[in-house]
């Protein structure tokens, strides 16, 4: 007896990389946003070092967002834009 597995309608989870553009966009909207990983954190649920990695990959491939590696005081410092 073999098993089917019927097509759901749950959305498909998204990517660390997914969630993490989608939320820099929502807070980008209305212009400029600086940040450091860990307090954003919890809200995207990743990691500090998560987020770092990322942003790094975003930097090249999100041609919507503006990211440039700002400051480091204790922790770099993100500047998001809409390009």
């Amino acid at each position: 007896m073999s098993a089917t597995t019927q097509p759901s309608d749950a959305p498909e989870p998204q990517s660390k990389e997914q969630r993490l553009k989608q939320f820099l966009r929502s807070k980008a909207d209305d212009g400029e946003m600086y940040f450091k990983s860990k307090f954003i954190a919890d809200e995207v649920d990743l990691s500090a070092k998560e987020i770092g990695a990322l942003m790094v990959k975003l930097k090249d491939s999100a041609t919507d967002l503006e990211i440039e590696k700002w400051s480091y005081t204790s922790a770099t410092t993100w500047r998001v834009c809409p390009a």
